[in-house]
């Protein structure tokens, strides 16, 4: 008897186990946090020239733009820790343009540097794809949480009104 309800407990046990398991798994892909957000901008490109302490960056962006109700506001570079570094402020939004590239100077990194490059979307924020890495070696696509240095999105410089 004893042995039948120590083997009920053991499956049990391994369901519930299986069960918070597989909870956890649907609960952490990113994706799935970025549609709880809204609309997102991705980096899909991250090209630097220039020289140590004044780079020019030109990033190119995916964004669903709708017009100025919907539309990437501006893209950056942080350090690691959260600290702006540049953003570029786009003053309109780019529906007939997708994806698009725009270039913004001088940004004060030194060539081996790990930054990150996001965009922000008005008005859902941070959320989209993100790059990683260095004008030395290169940058490429990297999971960067929405919540990562969120309240830059307070910091200026900020947008003025939307133009079109």
């Amino acid at each position: 008897m004893s042995v039948t309800i120590l083997a009920r407990t053991v499956l049990l046990a391994a369901g519930l186990s299986l069960v918070l398991l597989a909870a956890c798994q649907v609960a952490k892909p990113p994706r799935l946090e970025l549609a709880s957000i809204g609309p997102a901008a991705d980096i899909v490109a991250v090209h630097a020239t220039g020289e140590s302490g004044a780079y020019r960056f030109e990033v190119r962006v995916q964004s669903p733009d709708t017009g100025c109700g919907q539309y990437a506001d501006w893209w950056e570079v942080t350090s690691q820790d959260g600290q702006l570094l540049y953003r570029r402020v786009l003053s309109h939004s780019h529906v007939d343009e997708q994806p698009f590239t725009r270039s913004g100077e001088p940004v004060p990194v030194e060539a081996g540097m790990i930054v990150w490059v996001r965009a922000h979307m008005h008005p859902s924020g941070y959320g989209g794809t993100a790059f990683r890495g260095s004008v030395r070696d290169g940058f490429e696509a990297a999971d960067l949480p929405p919540s990562f240095a969120a309240d830059l999105a307070e910091r200026p410089p900020l947008p003025p009104a939307c133009r079109f």
